[in-house]
């Protein structure tokens, strides 16, 4: 396995990226704001869906949302590779339902 196929590897240059801009002591490990860029990256990666953008442009849009979400892992102090593991887990255990034309895995509560 080659070091860029590695989540620690992928972990390591999210927190040298966090150090080199001094994210902690600057606003940049504050939710509120990590929650607003993950919106704002969300929103691209829906322009690249709905507007017919290539697939190098999803990419890249998905790629910055990952590492938001890596980025979270690290200003909230939480394990994100453990609970990766630990969600799957529930939902591998989940049944599926087909709900408006699409394949879903929910717990489905309070739905008939």
């Amino acid at each position: 396995m080659s070091e860029k196929d590695s989540y620690q590897q992928m972990l390591a240059a999210v927190q040298a990226f966090h150090d080199k801009h001094d994210f902690k002591n600057n606003g940049g490990e504050e939710m509120n704001y990590r929650l607003a860029l993950m919106a704002e990256e969300l929103g691209e990666i829906a322009a690249c869906v709905t507007k017919g953008k290539s697939k190098a442009a999803l990419a890249e849009e998905v790629a910055d949302l990952l590492i938001l979400l890596m980025g979270t892992g690290i200003a909230a102090d939480f394990d994100l590779n453990q609970a990766f593991w630990d969600k799957m887990e529930k939902l591998d255990k989940r049944q599926s339902r087909f709900v408006n034309g699409h394949i879903r895995v929910s717990e489905f509560r309070d739905v008939d």
